[in-house]
């Protein structure tokens, strides 16, 4: 499979749509007694606890979410109780509920079906309080266990083709995706879920790096094969997905070898049994890049300009209110079960959305700024806002009018026929020219966007709770969408979904 054949990633995307007849006639049901672990546990390996008294950062959610980039420039090093707070924050566990038939636990970022797919490892030289190696986190005890000895840190910057950032890091984060603890439930579909559930776990980390004063950047080009093989993952199971540097040090990183051992570390098996959905390691084969050269060719082609419209975000975030901290927002957030039919302000709209659209640092997502997901939506219930169908300027900062309606049946039709969007103050449904990003990334730009729409999710999420509203992530009838915004709309593909509002309180 060659990453440049994108009639994998557009089949893909076509056989995963969902329409009121699919629903209707899939026969799937959920095995509970076949329900994955939440969690990885290595059994042979002691764990390294992470300190839990860190001092709070002070820095405003609004303002950690808003962070255009933290720029490289002398040593930037965390200490291990920077990394426990990032780890904490982005994946640890912040509630627990008890049912009759047991506890379910909820992390930091929001994920579809609180299954929470995705895996943490770090890669780190010698800081002053953890030694070198690779490490895989643990949420559930909150621990590190080293799964290798020694700077691999050459390896991921091999594996990136020298990406600048990743070679003077001192310590990077990788995540990787599970299939089966995703596709118990949402089977083939799983693979569109890995860039949400991933992405709203980066849009944690980077609020959090942010609030430190810590470079980082989302890094998506590297070596598939090299990187798994450094997580010693198996890949008809395990992905590697995104890397995070976090971090700045002048030297280069030791010259690694590729040529490292198996482990075969001892897990405890996540089910019985596991169903296979071929489709989506399918998807992931098609768009992995096999050696340097290809990664090299693909950044190259992540800088070019000709192919996607570029919109830029002004810098329109002094005065963001309230100041809550971004670790109290984390705490805070949730996904909300019901809405209140209550409107709120269009500055608190306004505000959500300049917040999460300043830009993300990535590398394909250049020059800074560059977004690949437009921004549409219904609006039910805003004070000032005509209620209607709008789509978002990023460069104004400001709603344009596509038809003016009360839509909340639309709404709620479009959103898998749930409450939720219909009951919600505002809908944000992200459409993108998928040919297009296609043409200029490759499969891989089918991981790009999903992953995309999953960070600024994730910070609409975190920019609602800052102002004690609700969110929560949804999906769609997918060309149902794309027909309700046209004809603005034409020939985009929709790819998320998050319902904004005043959360109503479950008893």
């Amino acid at each position: 499979m060659v990453n440049g054949d994108v009639r994998f990633a557009l089949t893909f995307h076509d056989t995963t749509k969902h329409s009121a007849w699919s629903i209707q006639a899939s026969p799937h049901y959920l095995d509970w007694q076949n329900q994955p672990l939440p969690f990885k546990i290595y059994t042979s390996i002691d764990p390294v606890p992470l300190p839990r008294d860190a001092d709070p950062t002070g820095i405003s959610a609004l303002s950690a979410i808003a962070e255009k980039d933290i720029q490289t420039g002398g040593e930037k090093i965390p200490a291990l109780k920077d990394l426990a707070r990032i780890l904490f924050f982005s994946a640890g566990i912040t509630k627990k509920r008890t049912y009759p038939g047991g506890e379910m636990y909820f992390r930091a970022a929001s994920c579809t079906g609180a299954l929470y797919a995705f895996e943490l490892y770090l890669v780190c030289g010698d800081l002053a309080d953890l030694k070198a190696g690779l490490y895989h986190f643990g949420p559930g005890d909150f621990s590190l266990r080293l799964l290798r000895q020694g700077d691999y840190r050459g390896m991921l910057a091999h594996a990136t083709g020298g990406e600048s950032r990743v070679a003077h890091a001192p310590v990077t984060i990788v995540c990787a995706g599970t299939y089966w603890r995703n596709s118990w439930k949402y089977r083939a579909r799983t693979y569109r879920h890995f860039g949400w559930d991933n992405g709203t776990m980066l849009a944690n980390m980077l609020a959090m790096t942010s609030a430190l004063r810590l470079p980082a950047e989302v890094v998506c080009g590297f070596v598939d094969p090299e990187v798994n093989q450094l997580l010693d993952v198996d890949p008809e199971h395990e992905v590697a997905f995104s890397m995070v540097p976090i971090g700045h040090v002048s030297p280069g990183p030791p010259k690694a070898s590729l040529d490292i051992p198996k482990l075969g570390l001892p897990t405890v098996p996540l089910s019985n049994h596991e169903v296979d959905y071929p489709e989506m390691r399918e998807m992931h084969e098609a768009s992995s890049l096999r050696t340097v050269e290809e990664v090299l060719e693909w950044r190259a082609r992540a800088k070019a300009r000709d192919y996607i419209e570029e919109t830029r975000a002004p810098n329109v975030v002094a005065g963001f209110s309230p100041r809550d901290t971004i670790e109290q927002v984390i705490l805070r957030r949730g996904s909300s079960r019901q809405f209140e039919r209550q409107p709120i302000t269009l500055e608190q709209l306004l505000t959500m959305l300049r917040a999460a659209t300043q830009g993300i640092p990535a590398d394909f997502l250049t020059p800074h700024g560059t977004q690949l997901n437009g921004l549409y939506l219904i609006v039910n219930a805003v004070d000032g806002l005509r209620p209607g169908a709008y789509v978002y300027d990023r460069e104004a900062g400001d709603l344009h009018l596509l038809k003016e309606g009360q839509f909340r049946n639309e709404a709620r039709y479009l959103g898998l026929q749930q409450d939720l969007p219909g009951d919600a103050a505002a809908d944000v449904f992200f459409l993108a020219d998928l040919e297009a990003i296609l043409a200029r990334f490759g499969n891989r730009g089918y991981r790009a966007v999903q992953l995309e729409s999953g960070i600024i999710g994730g910070k609409l999420y975190l920019a609602a709770y800052a102002q004690h509203l609700g969110a929560t992530g949804l999906t769609f009838f997918d060309d149902d969408v794309v027909k309700f915004f046209s004809p603005h709309a034409g020939g985009k593909s929709a790819i998320f979904l998050v319902a904004l509002g005043k959360g109503r309180k479950v008893r």
